[in-house]
């Protein structure tokens, strides 16, 4: 098989020029994330008491896409729950693609204790795959290891 330098250095050459056409469009191109991945903030207020069976209201504000959305939540926990806090939870919601997605049921398996002050945190999930995961200061004494399930509707 007789080798041909000269070809080699084309095809080296064109291979080499491919690649930077191909480089320098990726950094030309801007970077934006996708429409149906817009980053949401959550802010929420939550009131709760239990003994055995626990139970909880409150509302927030979601901050999606430049607006503000006010909603109302409840919820019920049943597992071993004991005692009463108040709490102010923030963090972040992904996964909404319409507004529309982020109202309905979340679902969480956990637990915690608080004595006089502490700090909370949540993971939720719902069934149109919104995630919220939710950290902030509580207040009240409280003992929970339970299953959870939180109703979210918009105002």
């Amino acid at each position: 098989m007789p080798r041909n330098p000269e070809g080699r250095q084309t095809v080296l050459r064109t291979c080499f020029t491919g690649f930077a056409a191909i480089a320098s469009f990726a950094f030309a191109v801007p970077v934006t994330p996708s429409f149906a991945q817009a980053p949401a903030f959550v802010q929420l207020k939550i009131v709760k008491a239990g003994l055995l069976v626990g139970a909880g209201a409150g509302s927030g504000v979601l901050s999606y896409r430049g607006r503000n959305y006010r909603f109302r939540w409840s919820g019920i926990s049943v597992g071993v729950t004991a005692g009463a806090t108040v709490g102010r939870l923030e963090g972040s919601a992904s996964g909404i693609r319409e507004i529309s997605d982020f109202a309905g049921t979340y679902s969480s398996v956990g637990g915690g204790a608080s004595l006089v002050g502490g700090v909370g945190a949540v993971h939720l999930r719902n069934d149109k795959g919104v995630t919220m995961e939710l950290r902030g200061p509580r207040g009240g004494w409280e003992f929970a290891a339970n299953l959870s399930t939180i109703t979210i509707s918009m105002n």
